[in-house]
């Protein structure tokens, strides 16, 4: 039996839904840090702890970090697949930046929740 690749793995509108969704995070978060920079006039440690302190502000940053792993999978993933026709490297260099893009969220885990 022969079974459509696109069944098994993600379709077209997966990916469309997927972009749009965590860029409309990314988009949300960075106006978000954009006005408290702005409106903020003497930044100093005591605010930006406090800012990081509360739990809203924590499950939005790591909301944002996990909106960026998976618009950077798929977005590697579509240009990989463009501009890399080996089969063989463009695994390996999507296993590479896969991994790149988990530790980034991995580390910003660590840091936002020693906070």
């Amino acid at each position: 039996m022969v079974t459509n690749q696109a069944s098994i793995k993600r379709d077209g509108v997966q990916d469309y839904v997927s972009l749009r969704a965590t860029a409309a995070i990314i988009f949300a978060y960075s106006v978000f840090m954009a006005w408290f920079f702005i409106t903020t006039d003497n930044l100093t440690f005591i605010e930006w702890r406090g800012l990081f302190s509360g739990l809203a502000m924590k499950v939005f940053t790591l909301a944002t970090l996990v909106a960026v792993m998976i618009h950077v999978r798929i977005g590697l993933w579509q240009v990989l697949t463009d501009y890399v026709k080996s089969a063989g490297l463009r695994a390996g260099l999507q296993y590479i930046l896969n991994i790149i893009a988990f530790g980034y969220v991995a580390v910003g885990l660590f840091v936002l929740w020693g906070v």
